[in-house]
């Protein structure tokens, strides 16, 4: 067999990962060894891994996750309130296939954002779109859009990835433009799509931080009853977590 000619085909077709796993076979003088199956096997599986790498690094790359965050890494020792069997429920991922909500709330630093950061890059991983938004630049932008054309192409950017991750949200309280955004974005998700909110405040004060009674209730409506919910508790883990301690 021609190494070169079958290389330049490799890369022509675009099938680069076999390409380079035809050279280090043949580098790595193995390949007398090797029955046609054997070759053929190990080609396709190296092609199907790069082109597995390359999908993940895109998704990631789209989802601007908050944090570098992987559920491997939950910490369960820290005692705030996480429970062991809904995590894994939620790790495995069939709240997504069934467009459930998640809800995140505690106070301000015992990892709601790394939690939901967590489970936003295992769903990448498992093969489905993700996109991060910290709530009050997503609304900045979306009032923004509003003046250039953008507003509408930005709208359904967020009602099409399997999850969205609402981060922060009632840093400040919804102005009307914001309640109707909100309201337009999970309506379109609504029973096709998932969405996490992280949120200090308990879901009880959730009317007063959306303003408007009728809009708080189709919000809520549209979030809550569906929906999984972590309640974290305990000591701020900026404060409490050593280098290179897990999340």
């Amino acid at each position: 067999m021609l190494t070169h000619p079958t290389l330049d085909q490799l890369h022509a077709l675009g099938l680069h990962g076999m390409a380079k796993a035809f050279a280090d076979i043949e580098a790595g003088g193995d390949a007398a060894s090797l029955g046609h199956a054997e070759w053929l096997a190990l080609l396709l599986e190296r092609e199907a891994s790069l082109r597995r790498d390359k999908r993940l690094s895109k998704r990631l790359q789209y989802a601007k996750l908050r944090q570098q965050a992987c559920v491997e890494d939950i910490d369960y020792r820290t005692p705030r309130g996480l429970d062991r069997s809904l995590l894994t429920m939620l790790i495995e991922g069939q709240w997504i296939d069934d467009h459930a909500n998640l809800l995140i709330c505690g106070p301000s630093g015992v990892g709601k954002s790394w939690l939901a950061s967590a489970l936003g890059n295992k769903a990448c991983r498992d093969n489905r779109s993700v996109l991060y938004q910290r709530v009050p630049r997503l609304f900045t932008d979306l009032a923004l859009a509003r003046g250039d054309g953008r507003h509408p192409r930005l709208l359904r950017a967020l009602g099409r990835v399997d999850l969205l991750i609402l981060d922060d949200w009632g840093v400040e309280p919804l102005d009307a433009a914001a309640r109707h955004d909100l309201l337009e974005i999970l309506e379109d998700r609504y029973g096709r799509r998932s969405t996490i909110v992280t949120r200090q405040l308990p879901v009880d004060q959730w009317h007063a931080l959306i303003g408007d009674p009728t809009y708080a209730a189709a919000v809520l409506d549209r979030l809550v009853h569906n929906a999984h919910r972590i309640d974290l508790n305990g000591e701020s883990m900026r404060r409490t977590r050593k280098p290179g301690r897990k999340a």
